[in-house]
């Protein structure tokens, strides 16, 4: 009913609703069938929203717009929180533009991926008893989950 009014100020509600893109992802929703031009949107938080294009060609355009957006406010992150005990912590992730030009950012963006699948090998390589419901089993579990998001 309300239209958007550039001199409008954003309500609490809107700002509740609004869907933060830094370091997320949009890509064709191929495992969706139900309905046609979908993409998938998946958020830094690990959220997953499908939305419907009316046509391919603007299907296209929006993911190339969300992950041009994407990649402008996804500065690298930083290191995980550190702690005594030995537990897995998620990467902080900054929701500021980068300061990086679009080169250097590729390679960056080219190194963290190859650093994270050497890390699910090396991972992979040192697992816990599956049969295990123990802290260390969940941290296992969680630390794989990450890195296959990833």
């Amino acid at each position: 009913q309300d239209e958007y009014k550039p001199d409008k100020d954003l309500s609490e509600v809107d700002l509740k609703n609004a869907i933060r893109v830094h370091h997320a992802l949009a890509t064709k929703a191929s495992d969706y069938s139900k309905k046609s031009n979908v993409l998938k949107l998946k958020t830094a938080d690990w959220r997953v929203f499908l939305f419907q294009a009316p046509s391919k060609e603007e299907m296209l355009s929006w993911i190339l717009r969300i992950n041009l957006v994407a990649a402008i406010f996804s500065a690298p992150a930083f290191p995980a929180a550190i702690c005594s005990m030995k537990k897995f912590c998620r990467p902080l992730l900054p929701s500021s533009m980068t300061k990086l030009c679009q080169e250097e950012q590729l390679r960056s963006h080219e190194n963290k991926m190859k650093q994270i699948a050497d890390e699910l090998t090396e991972h992979k390589l040192h697992p816990v008893e599956k049969s295990l419901k123990s802290k260390e089993a969940e941290e296992y579990r969680l630390k794989e989950h990450y890195l296959i998001f990833e």
